[in-house]
This record gives C-alpha cells, structure tokens and sequence, in this order.
C-alpha cells in the first residue's frame, strides 16, 4: 500500500514538472510575426566587428599619443 501511494505521489510530482516544463517550452518560443523584425533588428556580425576594431584602433592611437606626450 506504501508503495503504491508513493508510485502515484512520483507520477503526480512528474506531471507537475512535465506542465511546468511545457508552459516554459512555449513562452520561450518568440511570435511568427514578430520573428522576422527581430531578426532585422540584430546588427550583422561584420558591422560589429568593424566596430569592434575601430574601437581598438582608437585605444591604441590614444595609449601612442599618451605614450609621445609622456616622454617629451
């Protein structure tokens, strides 16, 4: 009797997380209509990339002009 009262508590709890788990699942999914203006939205990888080592190109300028002005 022990046992079958905890076989049915672990297919109850199974259940429970198994729902939860499909409600989850669902929400993650992003709209039909909405999925192609996000995708739009995200900026290219080359586009940031360039970015990216403008940035680095800056820094290094600036560390070469700090590097000059303190030795003068």
């Amino acid at each position: 009797m022990r046992a079958a009262f905890s076989l049915l508590a672990l297919v109850i709890v199974a259940a429970v997380v198994l729902s939860l788990a499909k409600k989850q699942a669902t929400a993650l999914k992003p709209p039909a209509a909405g999925a192609s203006a996000a995708a739009s939205a995200l900026p290219q990888p080359q586009a940031v990339g360039q970015q990216v080592q403008g940035s680095i190109d800056d820094a290094a300028r600036r560390a070469a002009e700090a590097a000059s002005a303190a030795t003068n």
